[in-house]
């Protein structure tokens, strides 16, 4: 069972837009890495009616969400392009958030979904579109990895309320620190092939101004964000930071020592 079954997570029918039956005139790439605060950003992005919807239309992987968990490589186009159709906003604009690691599963295991997206998504027209979403503070960064992967809470739905006390362990940490380098540096490979330069932006500035951020990808893109156009969606919600300070504590006593 995906951890996250019974969990809101915004992939469901009834947050789709408005079937469209052309493709998207404007796309874009939400190319990051876990524990971004990507989730948050692309729930304000989409919460704008202007900048799509960019979720992980391409995570078909069991832990993922449950509409696209899906192993049949032609099921898996089909899924894809009900997505591109369902999830291009009114105004036209499609966007897709991406982990370089669900790229390469695609590359290795079904190379047709991942050309097909690539041109619709990263390759089409005149000009392409990347949003790279990075982290600041890398301790934060791999402690926030580590706690997840060893807890499997990923979001604040999955708390139930209690605040999730995971043993410390240097070790989580530092393979969650090597994990994510990795894939930062997957992107920048990835990024400099294609000879794409991306619009870069931090979750900590995003946390302190939030709409700037929004704006920044709307100028981006060159949408004009109309406010009444807002779409209802739910908020994502920072997870607890306590137990985080915790084992901030013991690996800055660690580095110390």
């Amino acid at each position: 069972m995906s951890p996250l079954e019974g969990i809101e997570t915004g992939y469901e029918e009834r947050w789709d837009f408005p079937f469209r039956e052309q493709l998207p005139e404007r796309t874009y790439m939400l190319a990051t890495v876990p524990r971004t605060g990507s989730s948050y950003f692309s729930h304000l992005l989409w919460r704008t009616g202007y900048l799509g919807a960019p979720l992980e239309y391409l995570n078909f992987l069991p832990n993922g969400p449950a509409r696209l968990a899906i192993s049949d490589p032609l099921k898996q186009m089909e899924s894809w392009r009900s997505m591109v159709h369902r999830r291009t906003s009114p105004n036209g604009v499609f966007g897709v958030k991406c982990f370089s690691l669900q790229l390469r599963e695609l590359q290795q295991r079904n190379p047709s979904v991942l050309r097909e997206a690539f041109s619709i998504a990263l390759l089409r027209g005149p000009a392409t579109r990347v949003v790279r979403l990075k982290r600041r503070d890398r301790t934060a960064h791999s402690i926030s990895y580590a706690r997840a992967a060893l807890s499997g809470i990923w979001r604040k739905a999955q708390e139930d309320g209690a605040v999730a006390h995971v043993e410390y362990s240097d070790t989580a940490i530092d393979q969650a620190r090597d994990f994510l380098d990795r894939q930062e540096a997957d992107w920048d490979m990835l990024l400099g092939e294609l000879r794409i330069e991306p619009l870069d932006l931090w979750y900590e500035d995003i946390l302190e101004r939030p709409d700037e951020a929004v704006q920044s990808v709307a100028d981006y893109l060159g949408v004009v964000i109309d406010p009444s156009a807002v779409v209802p969606i739910y908020q994502v919600e920072k997870q607890s930071e306590e137990d985080s300070k915790r084992w901030r504590e013991r690996y800055s006593a660690r580095s110390k020592g």
